[in-house]
């Protein structure tokens, strides 16, 4: 591809994206949207245009132009994973998470998730390839540990990696996919967690200096990564309704000291509080899920009666305050949550509770 070449593509691109006409040099008719889409999807067709698509990535300054090549860099790799080496595979990967490090900040979000979902693509696709595939979650480290921009993309690129090995891919049997699914939850999914409280704790503290609007963001994507952590699939009972509201959450036994903590439950409380949404209810959501935990994870009847002693003291302050009940989704799912403890617990359990007829008086 030469800059010729390039400038038609990033013309198509607009048509495509803007519905505006391109019209080429010794051509008499303008390009439709119809034919701009058929022309840019012959990109999608053979392993042999993810260079041309890569010159895009690195030459164009339209944006629409880069979304297509990473579009169709998803679509090549994901049909074509078989015609690569396993260096090449390292590569590709290499050279998006490179893209991201150095253009992400300055880049539109549509764009921003093409290019973290053909990471996260490669990553699920080439788990059991190499090493280096299974280290996303330390590469993303130093995302976080850069500047706050940064830190906001290497969560989303957590989010995306989680939704990516929770949910079957097309093409993959279900097999394939429950393998790479389990490996991923006994290597990596733990880490991700942990690294969504501590971008949380780290907003709680104060030391991330930067204007309101980005702290916003950041934790909505801390909160949502927690979500995700704790509602995926661990033991495979739901593959093609990975989503839906489940009773019971089969969390492994090491994640017990993080989630049977207090400071755990706090600080999702503190959010839910001191936030608005959906920040808030982000929190709340994570709260349900926190409290839908398996028993056995318990080692003692007297550590879940302690556990759920700290959410009837949290929802008490709660109800107290009024805190955040006025808005909409807040109240959903707090009305959620209050389903939850009725599923998950025992009568004769709650009554035990401290603080439990306060609680039911408020409610």
């Amino acid at each position: 591809m030469d800059a010729q070449q390039l400038a038609q593509v990033e013309a198509l691109c607009e048509t495509l994206y803007t519905g505006i006409p391109a019209k080429f040099d010794g051509s008499s008719e303008p390009i439709t949207r119809n034919d701009a889409q058929q022309r840019l999807l012959s990109l999608q067709t053979d392993a042999k245009f993810i260079p041309q698509c890569q010159y895009i990535l690195d030459n164009s300054k339209s944006q629409y132009a880069c979304l297509v090549a990473s579009n169709s860099l998803i679509e090549l790799i994901t049909i074509h994973w078989n015609s690569f080496t396993v260096p090449q595979r390292i590569d590709i990967r290499n050279y998006v998470l490179g893209y991201l490090a150095n253009n992400g900040p300055n880049l539109q979000d549509y764009l921003v998730l093409s290019l973290i979902k053909l990471v996260c693509r490669i990553t699920k696709l080439g788990w059991f390839d190499d090493s280096t595939h299974r280290e996303l979650a330390d590469d993303v480290q130093k995302f976080l540990q850069a500047t706050v921009e940064h830190c906001i993309l290497g969560l989303k690129i957590l989010n995306q990696l989680v939704d990516e090995l929770n949910i079957p891919t097309s093409g993959r049997t279900l097999t394939q996919h429950r393998k790479t699914s389990v490996s991923f939850r006994d290597v990596c999914l733990f880490k991700v967690f942990q690294l969504g409280l501590t971008s949380l704790k780290q907003l709680q503290s104060g030391t991330i200096n930067t204007e309101p609007l980005k702290k916003s963001v950041m934790g909505e994507q801390a909160l949502s990564l927690a979500v995700r952590c704790l509602n995926f699939d661990f033991i495979g009972t739901n593959p093609d309704e990975s989503t839906e509201d489940v009773g019971t959450i089969q969390a492994p036994t090491s994640w017990r000291p993080i989630l049977s903590d207090s400071s755990t439950t706090d600080l999702l409380f503190y959010f839910y509080a001191n936030t608005e949404p959906p920040q808030s209810s982000k929190a709340m959501e994570a709260i349900i899920l926190l409290s839908s935990v398996r028993r056995s994870l318990f080692p003692s009847d007297k550590d879940r009666a302690a556990f759920l002693g700290r959410l009837i003291n949290g929802i008490r302050e709660m109800l107290s305050k009024r805190t955040g009940l006025q808005h909409q989704d807040n109240y959903h799912q707090f009305c959620r949550l209050l389903g939850r403890l009725k599923a998950n617990y025992q009568l004769s359990e709650l009554v035990k509770a401290e603080g439990y007829l306060e609680w039911l008086e408020l409610a």
